[in-house]
């Protein structure tokens, strides 16, 4: 982790640039820089920068300010001038930033203080499983972080594909981004009937993580819910929702559901919006009656 840290500290680095300068100065082989992982898809190099700057860039040591880059920050900077320890999981702890990403990735235990190194207490499956939260948080923050990045019309229609790819509507074309001037407050709809008479209205609100919505913001939507004429609306977020929000939506008469930055990664995740599986692990066991 520290030479990617300091290979950003010399300035905004490409990944796959780093990948090359990074083995070039651990002076790789050649047959050590083409190493691949089991799975054949990647180098072993590039999986090692890759982790290394995710991990840092969820402790908020590193940055990305364009697609396939990063670039270090003050606090990164701090870390580089003051840290005379190894760079390591159980450093970047320190980092509440770190610390909410590993409870992300933990929904069955809690962090270890090393959470790189597996106990002679964990088994197999749970070192599979675990694996695989982690990867899933790590791809969850990165689609959220290219959302907020992204135009309020693409995100907006991200959100419609991403409710048709869930099964709402009769077919592909049954909905529609509509966030303009003019559009009364709400960010698309999807007709649920071939006519359009039953309709889901959706607002789209693209805000930083730590910009919560508020309950204001979802009686607004109530009040455009209304001028449409419709009882069903789904306010979707990169962020989160307060509870007084929360409270207003499950009191208000229309039914309103809110779906949080969090849950959107996970659903984009199981539908494969912005996201696709290259990997699928087959467990196979015993089976006994073969034997008897």
């Amino acid at each position: 982790m520290r030479p990617v840290l300091e290979l950003a500290a010399c300035g905004e680095t490409k990944v796959s640039d780093a990948v090359k300068e990074l083995s070039d100065a651990f002076e790789l082989t050649e047959s050590e820089r083409e190493e691949l992982l089991p799975s054949g898809k990647q180098t072993k190099m590039a999986n090692r920068v890759h982790w290394a700057r995710t991990y840092l860039k969820q402790a908020g040591l590193l940055k990305s300010p364009r697609r396939g880059h990063f670039e270090i920050t003050p606090v990164g900077k701090d870390v580089l001038a003051t840290a005379k320890e190894d760079i390591n999981t159980k450093f970047l702890h320190q980092f509440s930033e770190f610390q909410d990403f590993q409870n992300r990735s933990s929904q069955t235990r809690e962090p270890s203080a090393d959470d790189s190194t597996e106990t002679d207490m964990t088994t197999p499956d749970e070192v599979l499983r675990s694996a695989h939260t982690k990867i899933t948080a790590a791809l969850a923050d990165d689609l959220l972080d290219r959302l907020r990045e992204s135009e309020p019309k693409f995100f907006e229609d991200v959100i419609v594909r991403l409710l048709l790819a869930m099964g709402y509507g009769y077919g592909s074309g049954s909905g529609e981004v509509i966030g303009m001037s003019g559009d009364d407050g709400v960010d698309g709809v999807i007709n649920l009937d071939r006519l359009g008479v039953d309709q889901v209205y959706i607002q789209a609100k693209r805000y930083a993580a730590q910009n919560t919505v508020g309950s204001g913001a979802i009686r607004d939507f109530y009040g455009a819910l209304g001028m449409k004429d419709v009882t069903k609306g789904i306010f979707v977020t990169t962020s989160s929702f307060s509870p007084s929000a929360r409270q207003t939506a499950e009191k208000l008469g229309a039914r309103i559901v809110l779906v949080d930055g969090v849950q959107l990664a996970n659903l984009m995740i199981a539908h494969e919006i912005g996201c696709r599986v290259t990997e699928t692990f087959k467990i196979a066991t015993l089976e006994e009656s073969f034997f008897e």
